[in-house]
């Protein structure tokens, strides 16, 4: 055995991957300096299974070295594979078996992946290998599998708001002598504000973190090696390091917050963050606890600088939302993939990656993502999602070209939120109703149909709004299906009302408009998850 071999043979080979960038992971628990190593892989196929934003690449990428240094610094052997190595086989599937040959490891170390596909390239690599795999629980969430497990046995439907409650009482988070603190558990209905005619003035940016050498290398390899993927690199300024996560979060509970809660639904023209805080992207990849973005909220309402209504609704979405999202995720999947209750076969516009559309509310969202690879919570669900809906995309496709274009899109959350939520493609097991609308909801909390050659209150017409067009003939295709939801009553009432004539015109325009959105298309291949 030559020097190098002894060098770099392990006990353990301990995986991290990139959505998995915290020293307190589980793969490392009982890491032994001397006797096991780390392995990291920048693969192509994971940067290009989908077309994927160059920012969402990049941030990966750099987010990932910066945590090897980190790593190499605190003593632990690291194995960093770079996309460019020569050597780089460029799949898991291919690289892990390498890394065995090269360490002698006998067994596999990891936290459980974020992707349901690759906790199944995991098991097939080790059983071929004839290695052991050791997946370990991935404590950087509150909640794990086996307990949404218990929380769901019984229930006939998996409620957040359930699920929500019963969070905060385990964890006396927002509780006072057992009861919510203020007297209410949800504050939803004080944080749906639209602004005025003025639109919403002056709001403090998120910080924005200059690249450093390491990063800059980075941009440099994507722009080179994905010149063709969506999105442009020209402002990227995201957080890379855990450093970096924790200003992020200073920044937000400094200067957003406070108005969060109130305007976290209302949307503006060229006004991407608003009072959001951008931390989705350093919770995915786990360079931020989801503890310590609860504790500082909660800090900041005991020294009264942000608002109950603001603090519960950020608390929500992280300690209620996130957590519910992946237990569905982990006890549905892989059967979930394939869902499709609403029977949704077109395909995605290729407009969805380029913003080429004379919709503004979706071409402003769509040039938005070009940009920053970010959209807010309603951009998603109630403008791009909304106008998949109400197209007909197999919800499948939403997915994959969520995947595509988001910085912070990991497997385990894009899926639930896309497919059930804003496609409603799982027939109710995350959301009670499809959250359908026409386009006087967008004009209602947004300044983008006043820049619109559509009209939001027209169905017909030349100047009709597609998505109001949409709306009707999504519900009258939908309503035998929708038809026992006693939430889409009032909707599928004055659905019944419309004029017989008036709703056939209707229909007749919006299957011209599907015709026309969907002649040309992005992503290639069969429609749907074929490979789950």
């Amino acid at each position: 055995m030559t020097s190098e071999e002894k060098m770099n043979r392990a006990r353990n080979l301990v995986l991290i991957f990139g959505d998995q960038l915290t020293k307190d992971s589980t793969a490392l628990t009982d890491f032994d300096k001397k006797r096991d190593a780390v392995l990291m892989m920048e693969v192509i196929e994971e940067a290009s299974y989908v077309p994927q934003h160059k920012i969402r690449i990049a941030l990966f990428f750099s987010a990932m070295r910066h945590f090897a240094a980190q790593l190499e610094r605190r003593g632990y052997r690291v194995h960093y594979s770079e996309l460019e190595d020569v050597e780089n086989r460029g799949s898991f599937a291919r690289e892990i078996p390498r890394w065995l040959r090269k360490t002698h490891a006998r067994q596999l170390v990891a936290a459980l992946p974020g992707d349901y596909r690759v906790l199944d390239t995991l098991r097939s690599v080790a059983r071929k290998a004839g290695v052991d795999l050791d997946i370990r629980p991935d404590r950087h969430f509150i909640d794990g599998p086996d307990e949404f497990e218990s929380f769901a046995q019984d229930r006939k439907h998996l409620l957040l708001e359930t699920y929500y409650r019963e969070m905060r009482r385990r964890h006396g988070i927002l509780m006072q002598d057992g009861k919510p603190v203020g007297g209410r558990w949800n504050f939803d209905k004080e944080n749906r504000a639209s602004f005025d005619a003025a639109g919403p003035g002056k709001v403090k940016p998120p910080r924005a973190f200059r690249p450093d050498a390491l990063t800059a290398a980075v941009l440099s390899m994507v722009k080179r090696r994905f010149s063709d993927s969506p999105g442009s690199l020209d402002g990227f300024d995201y957080p890379v390091s855990r450093q970096q996560a924790r200003a992020a979060l200073r920044d937000f509970i400094a200067h957003r917050l406070e108005k969060f809660g109130t305007f976290q639904d209302a949307m503006a023209s060229g006004r991407p963050y608003l009072y959001h805080s951008r931390l989705s992207c350093v919770l995915n990849l786990h360079l931020l606890d989801p503890r310590e973005a609860i504790e500082g909220a909660l800090q900041a309402l005991r020294e009264g600088k942000a608002p109950l209504n603001s603090v519960e609704g950020f608390v929500r979405q992280i300690l209620g939302w996130r957590e519910y999202i992946r237990g569905v995720y982990w006890r549905q999947m892989p059967g979930y993939a394939r869902l499709n209750a609403l029977d949704a076969q077109l395909p995605m516009p290729a407009f969805m990656w380029t913003g080429e559309t004379e919709m503004n509310c979706v071409g402003s969202c769509v040039k938005q993502l070009i940009d920053h690879a970010y959209a807010h919570h309603i951009q998603r669900l109630m403008v791009m999602g909304l106008f998949g809906l109400l197209l007909g995309v197999h919800p499948y496709e939403v997915h994959r070209w969520h995947m595509s274009m988001y910085a912070d899109a990991v497997d385990w959350v894009s899926l639930p939120n896309v497919l059930g939520m804003s496609q409603y493609g799982d027939g109710g097991i995350v959301g009670t109703k499809p959250y359908c609308a026409s386009g006087n909801y967008i004009n209602r909390m947004s300044d983008y149909c006043a820049g619109c050659r559509y009209d939001p209150k027209k169905a017909t017409g030349p100047d009709a709004c597609p998505i109001t067009t949409l709306y009707w003939d999504f519900l009258a295709r939908n309503r035998a299906r929708l038809r026992a939801n006693h939430r889409m009553g009032y909707q599928l009432k004055n659905l019944d009302n419309k004029d017989r004539s008036e709703l056939r015109a209707i229909r007749r325009h919006a299957e011209n408009i599907k015709t026309s959105l969907t002649a040309d298309t992005y992503l290639s291949g069969p429609i749907g998850p074929l490979d789950l």
